[in-house]
Order: C-alpha cells, then structure tokens, then sequence
C-alpha cells in the first residue's frame, strides 16, 4: 500500500482507534490518542465512566494505594487542582475525580456510554477490527484498543437456587446507585476477600444482624488511613516530583520499597520491632516493603504470618473465632494483602456472626435466606463479594477472533500468551493496555506506562504508513516464558488465588497459571523500552 491509498483506507474506517473501557486506563488512553490527532471512540458498558469506581460502589469501597500516587501523573495542572481529601480515597471521591479528569478535558465527546462490545473480529482484506456492540451496533476501526481492567468481570457463586431469594440481593461489583439501608436488617455476606472484607466492615456498623460466611480466610492488615488537611495536601503537592520518581522506583510503583535485609539477618527483637512498626504504618508497606525473602523462603514466610496471626489473636476476643479467621492454606503475601479498617473488631460484636463454609457448606439459597448443611438462615438481604474472574476475564466476555477466526479465549485456554502483556500473535493491531503478562502493580502508575507504550507505537506506525501491527509467534512464546521464569521460586505460584487464574466459579479456571509479570514493574520498563529503541523491529510490521 502507498501512503495514499493508506489514508483512503483510513478515511473508509469509522474509526482510526476504538477503546474498549472508559476506566483508569481507557480515559488516559483516550487522551493520549487524541494527541496524535486520531479519530478515537471509546465504549463503554456503563452510564457513566470510571470502571472500576463507577461500578464497586459497594459499602466500604476504597483503594489501598495512597490516592496521592493513585491519580495521574501527566498534567502538572490537573496535581495542582485537585485537593485529596484522603490518604485512601473511597470509591465517591475517586468517582469524582475521574468524573473531573473527563470534564476537564474534554473527553466526552469520544466516550459512548451503555456501549457493551459484544464481539470484535479482525478483517485481513482491510487490516482493520470490526466491532459489534450488544444492541447491534457496527464499527470498524484500523486499531483496537482494550483497557478493560484487570478486575471486572464479576462472578457469583455456583449455588442453587440464588434466583429464588424473595429479599434484595446483589454482587458488590453490581451495587445500587441508591442508597441501601442496613438499620434493623438481617444481612449475609457471602466472601471474605477485599471487597468482602470493605463491605463486612461497614455493614456491620448498621446492620440488625450480619452473617458472614467464609471459605477462605485473608491475610488482612491495617489501612491506617487518615484526613489530608490543606497544609499536608499542600506538602504532598510540592513532592508530586519525587512521589512520582519513587512509585517508578519500586517493584510495585507504590511508595513502598523493599527492605534490603532478609528475615534472618536481624536478631529476633529487631525482627519483631520492625513488624510492629509496619503493622502501624498507612498502607502496604507490611506487605511491599517488608525484609526482601519473606515471599521466597517459607522459613522467613512462617515468621511473618505467625506475626500477623498474632495480631488476629489479639484482635479477635473469641480463641475460636480468631482461628476460623486466620488462613491455614496460604501464607502472608503470596495472595494480593487486603488492608482493613477495623475488620477484624466486627466479629466481637453481639450481631455478627461468622460460618466457616467448609465445615457447614452452603446446599442452596432459599426464597427466605441460606440453607447450610446444618441450618436455614432467614435474610433480608444477600450480598454476594464473590470477586471476579481475574485478568483474561473481561477478554473472554467479548469474542475476539484474529487471523482465520481463531478465538482469543481459545488460544488462550492453556493460559495467556502475549508479548509485554501488550500484543498477542495472530491478533493484529489488537493492543492490551495492563493485558496479561504486563507489569502489574499500583494499577494507574502501571497503566500510565502501558498507554504510553501502546501510544508511541501507533505513533510510530503512523509515521511509517504501517497499517499492521502484530507480535511474532516467537516474540510472544519468549515473553511468555520470561513471565513464567520469572514467578519462579515465588511461593504465591503455590497458591490458588486470581493471581494464579484460580477461581471455583468459572469452568475451566481451576488449573494455576502464571497470570501476571512477577520481575518487577522497573525490569518491565525496561525489557519494552528496548524494544521501542530498537525500532520495534521484533513485531511484524507492514
């Protein structure tokens, strides 16, 4: 193709670039697009945008990256603008603020909303991706762009009878916009991970009665958050240039460093004095800037969960209940740490009341409640923090198909495969922002980077007159293995969690897989910054 009959065919496309979420990463990538003059639509399934806080605004739903790092970094104007008014934002205040971001600028105009893509199929004879929404809808587009988060595609348990429930119920994903009163009521949560462990929290300060019903208990630790009055906000403000420098430092773009020391090299109180000072910090530093081997050596391993087990011990008044809540089959840190506010308080409290599922399993849900194996329990409300199909979820809700009509979620079936969490062969012009395999971590940090990848080579493309953009099979099956290599000698690969593409309520997901880079997100920068410095020479271009 000349650079003439490129442009004609450009100008045939209803899109030059379509993005698919109208997230963290899909309102920056829009930006960024925008910039290079394309002509971008954004879909996205919501009446509104901000993804993930748009949808969990479940009770108790707040990030646990300090908010100071969590907001974007490109606009000097946008950090001077916006006052935080928490260390840990909850879900209205980070709402508001992607809701600013879109306002300020301007990126409505290329959001269509209540937009759900329901299959998008690659064109050869065009080189181009046709789009197909739920209601019909058809698009065609030289790239397609997915910023579909890494938790999003919600999953309810396998348990009969949840349609019968007489009573209100819902997935924490899927909360009601209006307020839901708990005064008086008889609730159960079913699911004890982050979402369900926020949720509990809150709830139990109103409800009538809280059933709680756990299969897995978690390796929570304190939130410790704060107010950010306007002296501090001002202080933060003036450091946004080394908070930034440091986030792109760290192995997880947190403030969060890993201690240089192992377990064993501190004498036993040295060990204990520095836990307890993590233990009392804002944030994850009990878990990303603990002694560098306690995720690799199960000696080191044991000492920091028997610590944290401690904690739950004093925390929790009843010796039985305290043991039910501490995790038996995995250690501290090898599944993601949820941070609490007082979860583990809830359980000394007269009108809550915690079943073990394992012992008492859940047989079905009744028009009137929960029937276990020992006893019906009758409820006003279900609400079900059963989390998500992790990381390929949100891909296998949409029919991919690239080259010949293969199927994306067939391909990847025995797990993903793709270059940089980018790109993936036989797919081409499909671009990932945060797909898997990328550099994971505090999630907009790591996605600023991933769109600013996916940017400079479509910009690079568009120089060129490159109309096809793909990884080779080899480039994909090296970078493939470079992920599985580096999980090794991790101990969370020995542990089922979404981490490891687990999870009991999805067919065919019940086989751990190496879902997420584990080298770090600085080796990550750096493996695709070489290869934009080498002219992007090891994708197939044309």
């Amino acid at each position: 193709m000349t650079g003439a009959n490129n442009l004609a065919a450009d100008q045939a496309l209803d899109f030059d670039a379509v993005v698919i979420g109208a997230g963290v990463s899909g309102l920056y990538q829009l930006y960024r697009l925008r910039e290079l003059g394309l002509k971008v639509r954004v879909f996205e399934t919501g009446s509104g945008v901000g993804g993930t806080w748009y949808w969990n605004r479940y009770p108790g739903a707040r990030f646990d990256s300090e908010s100071w790092t969590y907001g974007y970094s490109f606009s000097r104007e946008l950090l001077d603008e916006w006052d935080w008014e928490e260390h840990f934002a909850g879900q209205p205040e980070t709402e508001r603020y992607l809701n600013h971001v879109a306002d300020k600028f301007d990126l409505r105009r290329d959001i269509q909303l209540n937009s759900r893509v329901a299959t998008a199929h690659y064109c050869e004879d065009t080189r181009s991706w046709d789009i197909v929404l739920e209601d019909g809808r058809r698009y065609s587009t030289r790239f397609l762009v997915t910023a579909v988060g890494v938790l999003s595609a919600p999953t309810m348990p396998r348990i009969p009878g949840v349609e019968s429930f007489r009573g209100q119920s819902c997935h924490t994903h899927y909360w009601p916009k209006e307020p839901v009163s708990f005064e008086g009521k008889r609730i159960a949560v079913i699911g004890t991970g982050a979402t369900g462990i926020q949720t509990i929290t809150e709830v139990a300060k109103t409800a009538g009665h809280l059933t709680v019903f756990q299969r897995t208990p978690q390796w929570a630790a304190p939130l410790h958050n704060g107010k950010i009055g306007k002296d501090e906000m001002e202080r933060i403000r003036a450091n946004y240039p080394e908070i930034f420098a440091r986030c792109q430092e760290t192995y997880g773009c947190f403030i969060h460093a890993t201690d240089p020391r192992t377990t064993h090299e501190v004498t036993a109180q040295q060990r204990e004095a520095f836990w307890e000072k993590l233990y009392s910090e804002p944030g994850f530093g009990i878990w990303m800037g603990n002694f560098r081997d306690i995720l690799i050596d199960r000696r080191a391993n044991a000492l920091i969960s028997d610590f944290v087990a401690r904690k739950i011990r004093q925390r929790v008044k009843d010796p039985a209940v305290a043991a039910k809540l501490i995790p038996k089959n995995h250690g501290f840190g090898t599944r993601r740490v949820p941070l609490e506010s007082g979860y583990f308080e809830v359980y000394n409290q007269p009108n809550v009341r915690l079943i073990d599922i394992n012992e008492t399993p859940i047989e079905r849900i009744t028009p009137s409640g929960i029937k276990t194996s020992e006893a019906e329990y009758e409820f006003d409300i279900i609400i079900y923090a059963t989390g998500f199909d992790a990381i390929t979820g949100a891909f296998d809700r949409i029919d991919i198909r690239g080259v010949d009509g293969v199927s994306l979620t067939e391909k990847w079936q025995d797990g993903p495969q793709t270059f940089l969490g980018i790109l993936v062969d036989g797919f081409p012009n499909l671009l990932m922002v945060m797909g898997p395999h990328a550099g994971l971590g505090n999630f907009p940090r790591a996605a600023e980077y991933s769109a600013d990848w996916v940017t400079d080579l479509i910009r690079f493309a568009r120089e060129r007159d490159l109309t096809r953009i793909e990884a080779t099979a080899a480039g994909a099956a090296a970078w493939t293995g470079h992920v599985i290599e580096a999980s090794e000698g991790l101990l969370f690969t020995e542990v089922d969690s979404w981490m490891t593409g687990i999870n009991r309520n999805v067919e065919g997901k019940q086989v751990r897989r190496i879902m997420r880079y584990s080298g770090g997100h600085p080796k990550f920068r750096a493996r695709c910054e070489a290869v934009a410095a080498d002219g992007y020479r090891e994708l197939a271009l044309a």
